[in-house]
């Protein structure tokens, strides 16, 4: 996978948790995915097409979300429930659009599909075009976050 590819989405990430969450999300060292198992409690997941094709996976432990949700909306929350959930999607949603603003920039148009969402204790998450995924792990004040990116440029037929 290419890091031009990947780039987009951490500093699409960066860009909206600070933005929008008032969080400073401090990247570590990205890695390889083995294996569907998510790493979080709570998962995002955007299918992506177009001159790259693939998905998002965002995926939050209980502590991080709850802080994020409780600095966007102004609510605290102790169970992940349907604003939970809402909110993962919208924020999914909303790196995604950044980083796909940036993958145009970079001659690509990628469209994205409508965000899933998933929660739960070892809950999996299955990238659309299959294959391997590379990790961003992430650490905020109130816990990590992992950026799952599978994404591959289409090749044009001439």
């Amino acid at each position: 996978m290419d890091v031009k590819l990947i780039n987009p989405f951490l500093e699409g990430t960066i860009d909206v948790l600070k933005t929008m969450a008032m969080v400073e999300p401090k990247p570590g060292k990205p890695y390889l995915k083995k294996g569907n198992h998510a790493k979080g409690d709570v998962s995002g997941i955007i299918g992506m097409t177009g001159s790259a094709r693939g998905s998002l996976a965002l995926s939050f432990s209980e502590r991080c979300i709850f802080k994020i949700v409780s600095n966007m909306l102004g609510e605290n929350h102790s169970e992940i429930n349907g604003e939970v959930r809402d909110a993962v999607g919208e924020i999914t949603n909303m790196i995604s659009g950044v980083a796909r603003k940036k993958l145009e920039a970079q001659g690509y148009n990628v469209v994205a599909a409508i965000p899933t969402v998933v929660s739960g204790k070892d809950h999996a998450i299955l990238h659309v075009m299959g294959g391997a995924s590379i990790i961003i792990p992430f650490e905020t004040d109130n816990g990590p976050f992992f950026v799952d990116v599978c994404l591959s440029e289409v090749k044009q037929e001439k």
